[in-house]
């Protein structure tokens, strides 16, 4: 069966006692935002931008229905040329996420910049490396690349493995495994239809054999999304990835919750939220 992806002055003579306790008091600011992939025994710390960007890696490889090698290939370059940064700069024209160049035919430069752009043409190329899953990672990302020295990509290869784990593995090794956490504003109301847009930008549009199998709008503030069993955590991680950027407080999927003022509990056993469909609001 599918799996589906559904916070009295006194006056007079207590102003003395007033003043004290509020001397007392400690504000506690609330922390900054952040995101974490893994357990904690490899855990790995990622600001927001940072996992957002693997999220859509992870997003366009399975929209591409490539192997997890490929994945692990893609975020090994990624961490080696921008360390998972949209960079608008680089060594002469290369820009973006892999460092491209326009002038060696990867696009416009506003098109390299775009990180779903950007990986798709990545991958476009990697499928043309033959043998590109039994070659060495560093040998695979350099016949894509052509950098200067193509054994750079090697070393990135034990962290990018784990987070291709992460953000593409089975729904028993990814739960809680993605999260990232900031204090919303109170009243704030989700970007639905921004985020929904994104998403289906990422893993393509929705259908019976894409990733997406349905996206419903519940209500201006509120989207439920259906995705095929493999798939179902990493669009969760790109949907954890991104609620900053869209506003997001809360998902719910198949008996876990996630709060982004709670997020770095990461995800939570919920009975009341046993859906099988993610639910982001």
């Amino acid at each position: 069966m599918l799996a589906l992806l559904i916070i009295a002055i006194a006056i007079g003579g207590l102003a003395y006692a007033a003043r004290y306790a509020y001397n007392r008091i400690t504000v506690t600011a609330p922390p900054a935002p952040g995101c974490q992939a893994g357990p904690a025994a490899t855990e790995i710390s990622l600001d927001t931008g940072q996992a957002a960007i693997a999220a859509v890696i992870a997003g366009v490889a399975d929209r591409r229905h490539l192997p997890e090698q490929a994945l692990t290939i893609a975020l090994a370059t990624a961490l080696q040329e921008s360390d998972l940064a949209d960079l608008d700069y680089g060594d002469r024209d290369s820009v973006g996420v892999f460092q491209q160049r326009p002038s060696q035919g990867w696009g416009t430069t506003a098109e390299i910049e775009n990180p779903v752009y950007a990986t798709t043409r990545f991958f476009e190329a990697l499928v043309k490396v033959p043998r590109y899953t039994k070659i060495s990672l560093q040998a695979a990302a350099q016949d894509v690349q052509h950098s200067a020295d193509g054994s750079a990509y090697g070393t990135q290869a034990y962290v990018a493995g784990l987070l291709a784990g992460y953000f593409s593995g089975s729904p028993a090794a990814n739960v809680r495994q993605v999260t990232c956490w900031y204090t919303p504003v109170p009243g704030q109301h989700a970007d639905v239809a921004a985020a929904r847009k994104a998403l289906l930008a990422t893993f393509g549009a929705a259908g019976r054999k894409a990733v997406v199998i349905r996206d419903t709008t519940a209500s201006y503030d509120n989207m439920q999304v259906a995705a095929q069993p493999r798939d179902t955590w990493t669009v969760a991680a790109w949907l954890v990835t991104h609620a900053q950027q869209y506003k997001i407080s809360k998902l719910r999927y198949a008996g876990y919750e996630w709060e982004a003022a709670d997020g770095s509990m990461g995800w939570r056993r919920d009975p009341g939220s046993a859906s099988e469909t993610i639910v982001a609001g």
